[in-house]
């Protein structure tokens, strides 16, 4: 049974950071296409960063440059490091892995058939 736990999100100031953690069981991880997803009150969940299992990553526009996604296959785990914070970066984040998974739509909600449950971000002002 897949099971991801995320953890490391918290309340911090505009242009802070924060390092997201997924810890993944249940299957060979190295082979799955993994993501962070943010979903903020009365918004739809969206694709943040993904990276497959060669380490190639996707970022959506608002975060390129601010955060980085990693992995560490060894440790079965996921990373988001999160720099710059902004107010509008405030959601609850979520991990999500699947395979195979189509590239180009590699930060689509419906690609994923495996989620956290969540961890709460708040960027103030």
């Amino acid at each position: 049974q897949v099971q991801l736990v995320e953890s490391g999100g918290g309340s911090v100031q505009a242009g802070g950071s924060l390092r997201l953690s997924c810890a993944a069981s249940g299957y060979t991880s190295s082979s799955y296409y993994m993501g962070w997803f943010r979903q903020a009150p009365g918004k739809e969940r969206e694709g943040v960063a993904a990276i497959d299992s060669d380490g190639s990553t996707s970022y959506a526009d608002s975060v390129k440059g601010r955060f980085t996604i990693s992995r560490d296959n060894a440790k079965n785990t996921l990373y988001l490091q999160m720099n710059s914070l902004k107010p509008e970066d405030t959601a609850m984040y979520y991990c999500a892995a699947d395979h195979p998974v189509t590239a180009i739509q590699a930060l689509a909600v419906p690609e994923y058939d495996y989620w956290g449950q969540g961890t709460q971000v708040t960027v103030s002002s």
